[in-house]
């Protein structure tokens, strides 16, 4: 199975993916990734934070822009080589958060496309934004 190809990829093309973040996943986040940082898994210590509750790590919201790259645009065979991210709100444990990654810039000599990324929650905040170079499979 593979993703598309370069010729396959247009200026404007775009793809998404919405998952609602649980507890469960956020838990499983800090264990896989070692980041057991209390903002993110102790309420009584959220509660004294700038959020005054616990929130979703950044890198998990952030993955799911890797899901909509790796699976649907341009897909199987892709490769991330850069990812910058800027995180303008939180996400909250059961916000439904939706990636979409719009191609913005083709670079054919290097097989590679730069995407805009962009996440939101249910209520259309925008929570992450960034740019993803991505070389694209054979």
């Amino acid at each position: 199975m593979n993703g598309l190809k370069m010729h396959e990829i247009e200026i404007g093309q775009s793809a998404s993916y919405t998952k609602t973040v649980t507890e469960t996943d956020v838990y499983l986040f800090a264990g896989i990734s070692g980041d057991t940082n209390p903002v993110h898994l102790n309420e009584v210590y959220a509660k004294d934070s700038i959020f005054k509750t616990r929130v979703v790590h950044g890198l998990l919201t952030a993955s799911l822009i890797s899901t909509v790259l790796g699976t649907k645009l341009p897909g199987p065979g892709s490769i991330y080589a850069k990812q910058d991210l800027k995180f303008l709100a939180p996400v909250y444990f059961n916000d439904t958060i939706t990636a979409t990654c719009t191609a913005k810039e083709k670079i054919e000599a290097r097989d590679m496309v730069i995407f805009e990324c962009k996440v939101t929650n249910q209520d259309d905040t925008l929570v992450l934004v960034g740019d993803a170079t991505i070389i694209v499979g054979k």
